[in-house]
């Protein structure tokens, strides 16, 4: 027993040499906590900084955006991981002050789309309630076509026996009801306003001192030691880099990407229309394609593709000169429409033809005009990146840190969401098992999980861009032939509305 005891007093002297202080055990981590600049909402991590012992955190979050509070949301729910100590790394003031969102005010330009699977994953923790508090809107239906008039596909959410095909919601929209989502628990998260510096690993031994009953740390195994740009540092078990493309936690644990820029920008902007649209609509121009997006309230998103010179002279057109641009594209503009009945009366498509006559609603319609810019119009580059590995021991990526897409299909953001829902629930997996969080065999198994899903999405969109940015005959009409095929092959249609939905897998990569 007198041996225990030598042996602890030695480990406390050694941590005090040791740690310097910039630690949150120091006098800079009282300075810290006592001019409120961490924000946190549990009393034990407010006391420890009295304490000259390390209090690691079980997970330190680097970003504090969508994806990275989903995570934490998804945390807070769990019943194996609601008791973890967290850290979450992010400068921005919204998470400590809240986002002000005021109904009278017009639609952001930055929207996502939102697929059922992540619908019901918000469900899940609580997070979908808060989201119908605000403005959002759901549809059932999108129309997809082609410039060349050739073809299009018109997609009902009945088809697969849904009642939405996805919902369209503003990013401050999604991130608020995140927040509001984690504080309606008592989870132990500690907010830091900063941005992350430097991350080292320490090892272990040097805080044996330690008193933690978290579930998932043990007193083996190194410490992720992360020196944040206010001075401030901390310590934790596992670190989630959910920091965006350019993801500081890659670039510091040394991860390698694969990936190139397109030769397209996308403008995004806010439109107004005289009647309710309550449809998705893209329209595959010979530049990139253009797609409207219900939000609500007589409102829509555009999200326009194009080279980055048109995109810069379309962004400092006159507001009534960028409108006729945008009618014009969504209308005749480049050519005619599709012609449901020439299908299969003779024409090259003909071999298409049914006995089940179309629907009204399975006929080409034209959007609804847009009437006025209701935003400022926003500009940004187009590129595709994959993280040659998602984990290594000790630091895991998740959203667009891990991987960016172009965003033809509106999948970005719920690639993000499902890193973030299957790391949570891996870790609460091993958890149950006694595996410690950090341990590499365990991130690896959601790093195997992630990458198949994403890559195989990620290879379908890059197809598609390629696929529709050469302007040639023959692949004109095998561009048709394939939305024609989409439209008039029920079983096709129906795999392709799934797998947009996040149900299943595509049928040719199961």
């Amino acid at each position: 027993m007198n041996s225990l005891i030598i042996r602890r007093k030695l480990a406390e002297h050694i941590s005090r040499l040791k740690f310097p202080q910039r630690t949150l055990c120091t006098d800079a981590a009282t300075k810290v906590f006592s001019s409120h600049s961490v924000q946190s909402s549990d009393d034990h991590v407010g006391q420890q900084s009295f304490r000259n012992e390390v209090h690691p955190y079980d997970i330190a979050i680097v970003g504090g955006g969508m994806v990275g509070m989903a995570l934490a949301c998804s945390l807070a729910r769990m019943p194996l991981t609601k008791h973890l100590k967290v850290a979450i790394i992010d400068s921005n003031p919204a998470l400590s002050k809240g986002l002000s969102i005021k109904k009278e005010d017009p639609p952001d330009p930055r929207v996502s789309t939102v697929t059922p699977a992540t619908i019901s994953l918000f469900k899940d923790i609580g997070a979908w309630k808060y989201v119908e508090q605000h403005r959002h809107a759901y549809f059932d239906q999108m129309q997809v076509w082609d410039y060349t008039g050739l073809g299009y596909t018109k997609y009902n959410a009945r088809d697969v026996h849904k009642d939405t095909l996805g919902c369209v919601v503003e990013n401050k929209v999604l991130h608020s009801s995140l927040l509001s989502c984690i504080q309606d628990t008592d989870f132990q998260k500690t907010i830091y306003p900063s941005r992350l510096s430097s991350m080292t690993l320490q090892p272990r031994n040097l805080s044996m001192g330690v008193d933690s009953t978290s579930s998932g740390l043990n007193e083996q195994g190194n410490l992720a030691k992360l020196d944040l740009s206010d001075g401030n540092s901390l310590y934790a078990k596992l670190v989630v880099g959910a920091d965006g493309s350019k993801s500081r936690v890659r670039e510091l644990a040394g991860f390698k990407t694969t990936g190139w820029n397109y030769s397209q920008n996308a403008i995004i902007c806010t439109v107004e229309h005289s009647v309710e649209n309550q449809c998705a609509w893209q329209r595959f121009l010979p530049a990139g394609p253009i797609a409207l997006l219900p939000i609500g309230d007589n409102f829509s998103n555009i999200v326009w593709t194009m080279n980055p010179k048109e995109a810069t002279d379309r962004k400092s057109l006159a507001e009534d000169d960028f409108v006729k641009d945008v009618n014009y594209a969504l209308d005749y503009g480049f050519g005619p429409h599709p012609k449901s009945s020439t299908l299969g009366s003779g024409g090259i498509f003909s071999w298409f033809k049914t006995d089940v006559n179309l629907s009204p609603d399975e006929c080409f319609k034209v959007p609804p005009k847009v009437v006025k810019l209701a935003s400022e119009r926003m500009v940004f580059p187009l590129s595709l990146m994959h993280a040659n590995d998602y984990a290594s021991k000790h630091v895991v990526l998740i959203g667009d840190a891990a991987h960016t897409v172009h965003p033809l299909a509106g999948q970005g953001v719920n690639l993000g969401f499902g890193d973030a829902f299957a790391l949570s629930r891996i870790i609460s997996e091993g958890i149950a098992v006694g595996t410690d969080i950090a341990e590499v065999l365990l991130l690896k198994k959601y790093e195997a999980e992630r990458k198949s899903a994403n890559v195989t999405m990620m290879a379908i969109l890059d197809g598609f861009q390629k696929a529709y940015s050469v302007d040639f005959g023959p692949l004109n009409i095998l561009r048709a032939a394939a939305f024609n095929g989409a439209q008039y092959i029920p079983p096709l249609k129906r795999s392709i509305i799934s797998y947009a939905s996040g149900d299943q897998r595509f049928p040719i990569f199961s």
